[in-house]
């Protein structure tokens, strides 16, 4: 039996390794060779600048930003204090501003204050 593993996406066992990823030959889909959890174990968060992120932290918003379902924008330089990491995702965080709670922003647009 080989090691493997059948395609995350179509279930079917075409697959091969090609470099760092596996490739289904069936559908086309490509996913990284290392395990998930891995990936999820040595996932750090980072804002802007390349500084850790950590629970219960502060940002700075670095630009103005349209928030979907209000008609109050982010103004840069607002604060969002007591951050929340997002399991599994180094890209976006939650938190609460002054004014908007239940924010979900991108840490590209962040930076720690």
């Amino acid at each position: 039996m080989s090691d493997i593993p059948a395609c995350p996406l179509c279930a079917m066992e075409n697959t091969y390794p090609d470099g760092d990823n596996y490739v289904c030959a069936d559908c086309g889909h490509e996913w990284p060779i290392q395990s998930d959890t891995t990936l999820d174990a040595d996932a750090v968060v980072r804002d802007v600048n390349g500084n850790v992120l950590n629970n219960g932290d502060t940002v700075v918003v670095i630009k103005d930003l349209k928030v979907k379902g209000s008609s109050i924008p982010l103004k840069q330089g607002s604060l969002i204090r007591n951050i929340r990491l997002v399991d599994g995702d180094t890209e976006n965080i939650e938190g609460h501003s002054d004014k908007i709670k239940g924010l979900v922003l991108k840490v590209c647009f962040l930076k720690k204050a």
